[in-house]
């Protein structure tokens, strides 16, 4: 189980802002997003523009693996507009 965070749009999107989900320990950043997905089809909306930060360091969507600990914690990262 990890802790999912959500921010801004993603937060607008997923209604709420943080919940505990199951994954799998091992999990491609991919197979992560298509699972917070799954339980949030909304947030398929902001795919392209998304990034995720596993242990408070930015990943990118796509083939690195991930080896999660309970309790790690998942930040959906839309992008912030401002000046």
């Amino acid at each position: 189980q990890v802790s999912v965070l959500y921010f801004a749009r993603s937060a607008e999107l997923a209604g709420l802002r943080c919940e505990t989900l199951s994954v799998p320990q091992e999990i491609t950043t991919l197979q992560l997003w298509e699972e917070i997905v799954k339980v949030h089809p909304r947030l398929a909306l902001i795919r392209d523009q998304v990034i995720l930060a596993v242990r408070q360091e930015y990943v990118l969507l796509g083939d690195q693996l991930l080896v999660l600990q309970p309790g790690d914690e998942v930040a959906i990262i839309p992008p912030i507009s401002g000046g």
